[in-house]
């Protein structure tokens, strides 16, 4: 496994009309959801866990702490940055920041946890009955 701090990933998104809280149920407001926001930073963390972990391994969300700070409108393109702060045995803490040309619009951290997939996804069948 290459999983050091400093390990980072970055995604550009623009936001659509699907992205917006309105969409999502969650409000009526047109602005970047916050879950669509979740999102995309579990999705920067991904890039940059990419060919990192090793074979037969995943990495699973076990926590989310993130702090939306700005409103972003449809047709604004937003910069998701990923990047791993430390290792601690099978969990990895990420720091996020997503961003637009105005400024921050969120950051937070995410706390993922290293699984030997198969294992994880019959333990989980297992439990479901």
């Amino acid at each position: 496994m290459d999983l050091v701090p400093g390990l980072s990933a970055t995604i550009e998104h623009v936001v659509e009309d699907r992205d917006t809280s309105s969409a999502f149920g969650t409000s009526d407001v047109a602005m970047l959801a916050t879950p669509r926001i979740i999102l995309l930073a579990e999705q920067a963390i991904w890039e940059a866990l990419a060919g990192r972990l090793e074979p037969g391994n995943s990495a699973v969300e076990h926590r989310v702490e993130i702090s939306h700070l700005a409103p972003t409108p449809v047709g604004v393109k937003v910069r998701v940055e990923a990047t791993l702060e430390t290792v601690e045995g099978r969990r990895l803490v990420f720091r996020v920041s997503i961003s637009d040309d105005r400024g921050l619009v969120a950051a937070g951290r995410f706390t993922r946890v290293i699984v030997a997939t198969q294992h994880f996804i019959e333990r989980a069948a297992a439990e479901a009955g």
